[in-house]
């Protein structure tokens, strides 16, 4: 079938060989980069919308979100540990899957960090502004500050990180990883002194009710503060640049989702247990929905009151600290998240970058996106348009739907991933793993059901967002990746090809004799038409 083109393992890995990226990190750097990637918009910006949807039940709500990334990052190790190249749940599906679902699983990651880089990008402006505003007296103004959604003409700020991010990943992956380890400690240094000051204040009285709108409202807050782990594969796509990939990768994998975890686990309960965490309700009791005019009208008029409740707030812990007698404290943690977001804007931009980058290295997208900077080492054409498109969406579209629908292009991926390394349990029962999921045939479901279940408590818009984003990517593949695809042009082998790794080793050896006899010392398939055809 047309439709069920699959790239083996061994061609996948030969074609990374041929044209790879610099290998560079570590296990140490791939946590940070986890790690970076994980805590940013969720637990500083998103709180408040958690609460208001579960009330002190978001603490549940952190650990349901928290178990299924859990199961599908096991997932997730032991096929980037195997196949250690960029790409993530995209080049792992193609192995399994076949082209057109491995085609719909990167469309959908484009989905998940695309979107989200816009969205982080987009709490770190509120952040800036707040900041001028409060410590500096500078107030920039509606026009420049806000998108259309706000009565704005632009988000000026969110359209400058984006531009600088996108700037700091052309020149290397060394040097964005040495500035996000910088920032990764910013975060980490903020959220513990939160930590310290929050819990002793704690008080037992204001987690009751603990479910005041029943358990949906908790898996629902999951659902949608899934955005708060969102980032952690983005260690998976970083495989091809890794030293030791099948040992430092599960590292990384594991080791950022489970302090995250922890971390988030911890500044809830300071949160909830400091000022309490109560949704705001309607006549009926029903709790309204987060960003919705009648929460804004109803926070407006207890803001007149002087209450400033945590559901209110858009800087959630900066209010508890202030809400405590911990002001200054609390503006200073309101600038550590200002410093710290560009991290997780570089971290998913980076991932994004990636995908597009092996995607194209399959023909699935114009050749010229796989070009790798001489000089940089780091595919610097499909990183500048991307960062473009992330730029353009930051600067008009609000941050809460933003994070609703990167959701659900993070869940499909990941659902996915959970089949995919079932059935190469079945299919290619010896390959070596350096890392095997414990307990496959239970943690495999288990991630299935959990991203399915997650995916069906998102509001309504942001699940029909999916579907025809999806409607897009196919027509998308069908003008140009379905002929263009280098297995469709014979350039790689589908499964049950005899001469699979003959045709592989054919090519590599052309690379190779070109490359000897090429004038310039490094000439590479990008410069000789022989090898491009």
């Amino acid at each position: 079938m047309i439709f069920w083109r699959v790239k083996p393992l061994d061609v996948i890995l030969a074609t990374a060989e041929k044209k790879s990226l610099h290998r560079s990190l570590g296990a140490w750097q791939l946590t940070l980069l986890g790690i970076g990637a994980i805590i940013g918009t969720g637990i500083f910006v998103l709180t408040a919308e958690a609460a208001q949807k579960a009330g002190p039940g978001m603490m549940i709500s952190f650990v349901i979100a928290g178990f299924v990334c859990a199961v599908a990052a096991l997932c997730y190790s032991e096929l980037s540990a195997m196949v250690p190249v960029s790409g993530s749940a995209y080049t792992y599906s193609y192995a399994v899957l076949g082209e057109l679902i491995a085609w719909m699983v990167g469309w959908a990651l484009v989905l998940e960090y695309a979107v989200a880089s816009s969205a982080v990008a987009v709490g770190w402006s509120g952040y800036f502004v707040g900041l001028l505003k409060n410590s500096l007296d500078v107030e920039v103004p509606t026009l420049l500050a806000n998108g259309p959604f706000a009565g704005g003409l632009i988000n000026l700020p969110a359209v400058i990180i984006s531009l600088a991010v996108t700037g700091l990943l052309i020149l290397g992956t060394r040097e964005s990883a040495t500035f996000n380890a910088f920032l990764v400690a910013v975060k980490i240094v903020a959220l513990t002194v939160f930590i310290a000051i929050a819990l002793p204040v704690l008080k037992t009285e204001h987690f009751q009710p603990f479910l005041p709108l029943g358990g949906s409202g908790a898996v629902a807050a999951a659902a949608s503060i899934f955005f708060a782990y969102v980032g952690f594969d983005a260690v998976s796509t970083a495989a091809e640049e890794t030293k030791n990939p099948q040992r430092n990768v599960p590292i990384g994998l594991i080791g950022s989702l489970g302090i995250c975890t922890i971390f988030y686990l911890l500044v809830s309960a300071g949160a909830i247990g400091a000022i309490g965490a109560q949704p705001l309700t309607d006549a009926g009791g029903a709790g309204l929905p987060p960003g919705s005019l009648a929460l804004s009208n109803q926070c407006q008029t207890l803001a007149n009151s002087g209450q400033h409740p945590l559901v209110c707030s858009r800087e959630a812990l900066a209010l508890v600290l202030r809400e405590i007698g911990w002001a200054g404290i609390g503006n200073l943690l309101g600038f550590a998240a200002f410093l710290a977001l560009p991290s997780v804007i570089l971290m998913l931009l980076f991932g994004q970058t990636r995908i597009f980058f092996v995607m194209a290295r399959d023909g699935l997208l114009p050749e010229i996106l796989s070009q790798v900077h001489p000089r940089f080492k780091t595919p610097h054409i499909v990183t500048m348009i991307t960062g473009m498109g992330v730029t353009l969406a930051a600067a008009f579209l609000p941050v809460g739907k933003l994070a609703d629908i990167s959701n659900s292009g993070t869940l499909f991926a990941f659902f996915v991933v959970s089949i995919a390394v079932m059935i190469l349990r079945v299919k290619e029962k010896e390959r070596h793993r350096p890392f095997r999921t414990p307990a496959i045939w239970f943690v495999g479901p288990v991630a299935m059901l959990g991203c399915a279940g997650l995916f069906s408590f998102l509001p309504t818009d942001a699940k029909l967002v999916f579907p025809v984003w999806g409607t897009i990517g196919l027509i998308i593949y069908f003008l140009y990746g379905y002929r263009k695809s280098h297995i469709a042009l014979g350039l790689a082998i589908s499964s049950g090809g005899e001469d699979l790794l003959g045709n592989v080793a054919a090519l590599v050896d052309l690379t190779v004799e070109e490359d000897e006899a090429a004038t310039p010392e490094h000439a590479t398939e990008r410069d000789d038409p022989k090898l491009q055809a």
